[in-house]
């Protein structure tokens, strides 16, 4: 953590100096916005922690309850979604108050009387080391209070202005705010007055009922729900051995999803409550908590549990739904117009809780679009870069209902009609990477290249977000995971993997170096003047030598840019390959060297060779807007 290079800081380093908008907040919401997000739920506060970290940025997140959210309805979290915290800088915090799970067990009918069930096997998490993170449970409304100190802590000062409920928008594009927004305050002595806020873009983030969705002329489309199942979080008493091990139960009475929640305890169970005739109208929605529990027991016989505490509980029907667009662009308008509205999260795609989707593929969704916002308003990028958000996202959304469509017919499928009785153990291990959150492989666009090198780097996918490995960094020899090096701030990456000279010698890194420094048609070239060089683009070597064979004097200037306004040199940004673990060879990366170029949200946008500068350039041209640094 870099925080000394405007001046010794003696206080809490998380804390960023406020800057810009974050000078003097204002309370109010203010009438004119850049950006106005509808919803604080995990797809709405990781957009605004990714924005509140342009200073320059007016963004604000307004939400109907008068106050933060007490206890969530999702609690999975997948490995990705720990790498996300990491790049927010929570993720050791997180890991430590929440439950991990290492393996899930699976119970069925015991042969010789089915009426009881017996466990019939294990399958190790993560059996293939997909990620260095863990596999989580922890309560979504914790996700969204760490989320929320980013923020607060950020150099825009944001935090959410609680008691604001959306009811309308309107669209003007010839306006600097086009968005007009109708809000109502939802609590207080204003309760049930109207205001109207106007902004350059809005998010929703609204959920499921989406408000922000309707005014768009979005519907949510997809199956109808067909089955039924009652969820509680609850205290309790059991003789169940396996009640801190998240467990598939399947008996002749029903299914359950059992998953141990953080703190010890308290633990959740989806309970199956069977088919829903298409008559229902919702009543079986009015099951109570008393019933849930004793089919609960139905289910787990021979075992019993007596719920002493109830922490909340619900029924849900599983239905698969997807709006077509993300956005507020009709598709007869697509390259006609960039979009001003955007949805995320459960406002544009709902499937069964049960898989531990939703919370995380709702957070990559905040993320891919919070930067692209980031970067138009900052004049960083032009106005098109914000259409690949829903082009990106709403392939990935349905790639995901298909998974969970599933994954949530095999949850409700009786033990007798498997043809094969390890066949949910066989799907969980075999699909493992795919909820872990590590499936997503964007398709070429603006801001993902053709795969033309591919096999330079065969260990960083292009389009797939940019799996760590361990270096050791040359000026503290410090052995770190070269992934984590990455924060939430906005810029880019590049990586380059030096050739087998060593730093100082002729080679091709030097040259591509020196290309990189002061080409006109370096992506660098872009950066304002007066700003801190590595400002939009981090930088980084990684020398095929250990750290002993690195001269950090005899590296290019380029590694180590001048920084803050006492034009410190950051040593930082120079690393050597661990011994005991080469990332050359763990990711397949060729010895002649390769550039490979990370977005801010952590996907792999191109691999290059280190002669390719004409390459590199010619990507990065159309994602920069034309403004080159202003003369001094």
């Amino acid at each position: 953590m870099q925080f000394h290079h405007h001046g010794y800081v003696s206080g809490d380093p998380r804390i960023q100096p406020a800057a810009g908008v974050g000078i003097d907040r204002p309370e109010e919401l203010p009438d004119e916005v850049d950006v106005l997000i509808v919803g604080t739920g995990p797809a709405g506060m990781i957009t605004a922690a990714q924005l509140s970290q342009f200073p320059d940025i007016t963004t604000r997140i307004v939400e109907r309850r008068g106050g933060r959210l007490a206890i969530g309805q999702a609690d999975g979290i997948q490995a990705r979604s720990v790498e996300t915290f990491q790049a927010f800088g929570f993720a050791e915090r997180i890991i430590a108050e929440a439950y991990r799970i290492t393996e899930m067990a699976f119970w069925k009918p015991d042969p010789a009387d089915p009426s009881r069930i017996v466990r019939g096997g294990r399958a190790v998490d993560d059996e293939m080391g997909i990620s260095e993170f863990p596999h989580l449970i922890v309560n979504q409304a914790r996700v969204l209070d760490y989320f929320a100190d980013v923020m607060a802590n950020s150099p825009t000062r944001m935090k959410p202005d609680y008691g604001l409920e959306f009811r309308g928008l309107s669209v003007d594009d010839g306006s600097e705010y086009p968005v007009k927004v109708t809000l109502a305050h939802t609590v207080g002595e204003r309760e049930g007055q109207e205001r109207t806020v106007r902004a350059k873009y809005v998010v929703g983030a609204d959920g499921a009922r989406s408000r922000v969705r309707q005014s768009i002329g979005c519907t949510l489309a997809g199956d109808q729900a067909n089955h039924a199942w009652g969820v509680m979080d609850v205290l309790a008493v059991t003789d169940f051995p396996d009640i801190r091990e998240k467990c598939a139960i399947q008996a002749e009475s029903g299914s359950i999803l059992l998953i141990p929640r953080e703190g010890g305890h308290l633990f959740r169970m989806y309970v199956d409550l069977g088919e829903v005739a298409a008559d229902d109208h919702g009543a079986v929605r009015q099951t109570t908590i008393e019933q849930i529990i004793a089919k609960a027991n139905e289910i787990m016989h021979p075992y019993t549990v007596e719920v002493r505490n109830v922490a909340w509980h619900s029924v849900y029907e599983v239905g698969h739904r997807l709006t077509d667009r993300f956005d507020d662009v009709l598709p007869e308008h697509l390259g006609t117009r960039t979009p001003r509205v955007f949805i995320t999260g459960d406002a544009c795609h709902t499937h069964s809780a049960k898989a531990g989707q939703g919370m995380n593929v709702s957070m990559q969704d905040g993320f891919n679009l919070g930067w692209k916002l980031g970067h138009v308003l900052e004049g960083r990028s032009p106005e098109t870069l914000l259409s690949t958000y829903s082009a990106e996202r709403q392939v990935i959304a349905k790639n995901l209902i298909d998974f969970d469509k599933e994954w949530s017919t095999l949850m409700a499928k009786k033990p007798e009609e498997f043809e094969n009785p390890s066949e949910l153990e066989d799907f969980y291990v075999r699909t493992a990477e795919f909820p872990a959150g590590f499936m997503t492989q964007y398709a070429p666009s603006m801001l993902i290249a053709e795969a033309s090198h591919q096999d330079l780097a065969t260990g960083f996918p292009i389009g797939k977000r940019f799996k760590s490995a361990p270096v050791v960094r040359v000026c503290d020899t410090n052995p770190l995971q070269l992934g984590h090096q990455a924060s939430a701030d906005g810029r880019w990456r590049i990586y380059v993997f030096a050739d087998s000279a060593p730093a100082g010698a002729p080679s091709p890194v030097a040259e591509f170096a020196e290309w990189l420094q002061s080409s006109p048609d370096s992506p660098l070239a872009a950066t304002p003047a007066g700003a801190d060089q590595d400002a939009w683009f981090d930088v980084k070597v990684i020398y095929q030598q250990d750290h002993t064979g690195v001269d950090v004097n005899a590296v290019p200037a380029v590694f180590k840019p001048q920084v803050g306004p006492f034009r410190l040199t950051y040593l930082e940004k120079v690393y050597g390959t661990d011994p005991k673990a080469d990332i050359f060879d763990i990711r397949r990366i060729d010895r002649g060297g390769v550039v490979v170029v990370v977005r801010p949200d952590q996907y792999v946008a191109n691999v290059l060779p280190l002669a390719a500068t004409a390459e590199l350039g010619a990507f990065f041209a159309p994602i920069l807007s034309a403004r080159k640094p202003e003369t001094v």
